[in-house]
């Protein structure tokens, strides 16, 4: 079995973009896409300069996937999950999750926090498979009139 790492933490907006890009590829036909492939290294850097925090997570010396997420007052609020396409199936998404969960506990906090598009149930079903469950919807409102509806998830630690 290959040895799988989540790292404590990471500042490097360009592996992080490297891996959110192809994860999140297969949106790009979404109506509309997904505004993580709208992201640049310069709104990556902005983001993790005013707390934005990221863990990736590696098999051997590859990095496969990561998750940014900001520590808030009461709770863990992440988002992004990222797992390339080439490594998913393999509960690379679970082990950065339980990893996050971990730094969250670490950091006396005790709730997980995420938002889904409603049209994405298999993130949905990943997240209800390990704990999360639906809190709230909502819509969001995009330029252009476009609306998306998504599913605010928790996770009592």
């Amino acid at each position: 079995m290959v040895h799988t790492k989540v790292s404590e933490e990471c500042n490097n907006p360009h592996l992080i973009l490297d891996l959110m890009i192809k994860a999140f590829m297969e949106y790009k036909d979404e109506t509309p896409p997904s505004s993580a492939l709208d992201e640049t290294i310069g709104s990556i850097s902005k983001a993790l300069k005013e707390g934005e925090q990221a863990l990736v997570c590696s098999v051997g010396s590859e990095p496969v996937g990561m998750v940014r997420f900001l520590v808030r007052n009461d709770d863990v609020y992440f988002y992004r999950l990222s797992v390339i396409p080439e490594r998913r199936g393999r509960g690379i998404g679970k082990e950065i999750l339980k990893s996050l969960e971990e730094y969250a506990s670490k950091n006396n906090k005790r709730t997980m926090i995420c938002k889904v598009r409603m049209t994405v149930p298999k993130n949905i079903k990943l997240y209800n498979s390990i704990g999360y469950s639906v809190y709230d919807e909502e819509v969001v409102h995009k330029p252009n009139g476009i609306k998306i509806k998504v599913v605010s998830m928790i996770k009592q630690l």
